[in-house]
């Protein structure tokens, strides 16, 4: 199997520092998940907002503040 002209893999490094831990869950932020599929988060959440359908309903939520330092302290404590 081929891969399209263009594509390139990312390298699970990528995708594995990029994933936090939220309410006990493995979660990627959406401009993180934006970037591995080379878009704006933008263009991420209006794709996401106009087929609602076809995803889980847990797909996406809204961090709380308490959440967002909590992620920020999580982000600014992990290795580069």
């Amino acid at each position: 199997m081929t891969r399209p002209e263009g594509s390139s893999i990312v390298p699970a490094e990528r995708i594995e520092n990029a994933i936090l831990f939220v309410r006990g869950h493995k979660v990627m932020l959406d401009a993180d998940l934006a970037r591995l599929y080379g878009v704006s988060a933008k263009r991420l959440n209006e794709a996401v907002r106009r087929n609602r359908d076809r995803f889980p309903d847990d797909f996406i939520f809204q961090l709380t503040r308490e959440e967002f330092g909590d992620l920020t302290r999580q982000i600014d404590a992990s290795p580069t």
